[in-house]
């Protein structure tokens, strides 16, 4: 299952746009105001699906992941020297970033591949492939983005 992740390009919090393979909204999500980064996942119908909130006070980047009021796990960015890597507590994943931070590999437990992510380049605003190998992965894959994208915004990325 292939997902496209577009912010918009006129906003004032954070929102994207996440379209499927033939240009269908699958998702929708909207920035809140809040203290960090608070992201929260529709689906089309306007259904709240998820949550991605940012922890502040934190050693190292962290941000929860929540479905409905329910956290589900987080995603926290482990220290080291020339590629980032991330850890998906609640679900076992790794998540191994290039050098430049624009392509993104989720392993399950096993090392087997959950999904692939690619930063796509010459577009006016951030927007990502995730190539989910299993659809029922596709939101979990989804808040990882929203994580690694918040996280570079903090940075000025």
């Amino acid at each position: 299952m292939k997902l496209l992740f577009k912010q918009r390009f006129f906003s004032w919090f954070d929102s994207y746009d996440i379209f499927d393979e033939n240009g269908n909204v699958l998702f929708e999500v909207k920035g809140q105001l809040a203290w960090g980064h608070c992201l929260k996942i529709f689906d089309p119908a306007g259904r709240e699906l998820g949550m991605v909130k940012q922890k502040l006070l934190s050693l190292m980047p962290r941000f929860d992941l929540y479905q409905g009021e329910r956290m589900i796990g987080s995603v926290r960015k482990e220290l080291t020297l020339l590629r980032p890597r991330y850890r998906m507590e609640g679900f076992g994943w790794q998540v191994a970033g290039s050098f430049l931070e624009w392509d993104y590999t989720i392993t399950d437990e096993g090392g087997g591949p959950v999904a692939v992510i690619s930063k796509e380049l010459f577009n006016w605003t951030d927007t990502y492939a995730i190539d989910v190998l299993r659809p029922e992965n596709a939101l979990a894959a989804l808040m990882f983005v929203l994580a690694i994208d918040a996280e570079k915004c903090s940075r000025g990325d």
